[in-house]
């Protein structure tokens, strides 16, 4: 008895299928075997210090001895290298502001030159401080990431009476409400045993300072704006508009309290940190890293708002004549390398996890 044609036709299908199948089955264990593969190849990185533009990097490229180069696709031209050491720790520098910073850490994350998974991530960079928490030369750790730039704005000189500042959040209807979250990079937390371990390690350094920093501090009546500089955990408003002045520093403290329910105390001014953390905040969606590895460390270079007598414009565009840089700049690698250090040595101990 003849057998219809559809029949033929069905198993002609069927054995197609099979085919089909086997076919994705050997390509998705090959691309497994080529992920695993890249990892084993990939670079591994104990922690990777950040850096934004070359003075920061330079003390951890000398202190540690950063003498191997490796060149990434995608960083950005400035800085086109990922400098590390013998003792697998690198540092790369992403370039200023928020674009720089988010498509360098991309361009890093996805390069397949590293492993990430176990990599201690710092954030390491110099910032303007309130002098209601510090002074030039500070060092800061951060416990919130609060991102100052997104809002509504109108002209302080048309706002209504009674505002202090022409920001409010988007979609409320003054700057005392608190805006929904709907761009999901308005506020970071950054892991509390890390934080308290970059903390203790850090704390009883001696801080660099300088002859020009102590002369411009002075002009300030109250502490710890007239101090020596200390280790100070505080919080960091990004921005990419570099903001000062008294109005604009109020703005800063109000928003960070209103952000983070009053659970954060603005302290430094910064163009990068809200960027830098959600490129990593992806990678590690994507499997690529734990951003619970993640510390920010900001340094006071020079205060964002004036001592009493002085003017705003003049706080700001008269910035460099504070003395603070170099100290600020030395200053990362005095407070951050301990915790960096700690890593190295004891990494037994941090390969899986914070100790506590």
């Amino acid at each position: 008895m003849k057998r219809p044609v559809n029949f033929r036709m069905n198993r002609l299908s069927a054995a197609a299928l099979l085919a089909v199948l086997a076919s994705s089955s050997v390509m998705a264990a090959n691309v497994e075997v080529s992920d695993n593969t890249q990892a084993r190849r990939a670079r591994p990185v104990k922690a990777m210090v950040i850096s934004m533009f070359a003075p920061e990097s330079e003390p951890w490229v000398k202190q540690l001895k950063l003498n191997q180069e490796i060149r990434v696709p995608g960083l950005s031209p400035d800085y086109p290298v990922v400098r590390c050491n013998r003792n697998d720790v690198c540092n790369v520098v992403t370039g200023m502001g928020y674009a720089n910073a988010a498509a360098t850490m991309t361009a890093l994350i996805y390069s397949g030159k590293f492993d990430l998974r176990k990599t201690y991530f710092l954030v390491a960079g110099i910032a303007g401080i309130d002098p209601a928490q510090g002074t030039v030369g500070s060092a800061t750790w951060s416990r919130y990431l609060v991102d100052f730039g997104i809002a509504w704005e109108i002209d302080s000189r048309e706002m209504p009476a009674g505002w202090e500042y022409g920001y409010f959040g988007i979609a409320t209807k003054g700057p005392n409400e608190k805006p929904k979250p709907d761009y999901r990079t308005e506020v970071f937390q950054l892991n509390e045993r890390l934080l308290q371990k970059a903390i203790s390690l850090s704390k009883n350094v001696q801080l660099d300072d300088s002859n020009e920093a102590k002369a411009f501090r002075a002009h300030y009546s109250y502490a710890p704006a007239n101090q020596p500089p200390t280790v100070v955990q505080c919080d960091t408003a990004s921005s990419g508009t570099w903001f000062a002045g008294t109005a604009l520093g109020k703005r800063a403290r109000d928003w960070v309290k209103l952000l983070t329910d009053s659970k954060g105390t603005y302290c430094t001014t910064q163009q990068e940190d809200n960027a830098t953390y959600e490129a990593l905040k992806r990678g590690a969606a994507a499997g690529k890293l734990d951003v619970e590895r993640v510390a920010v460390l900001r340094t006071g270079a020079d205060f964002d708002r004036p001592y009493a007598g002085q003017t705003d414009v003049d706080g700001l565009v008269n910035y460099g004549e504070q003395g603070g840089f170099v100290p600020a700049v030395n200053n990362l690698y005095k407070a951050g390398g301990p915790l960096i250090n700690d890593i190295v040595v004891n990494w037994r101990r941090w390969e899986y996890g914070v100790p506590k």
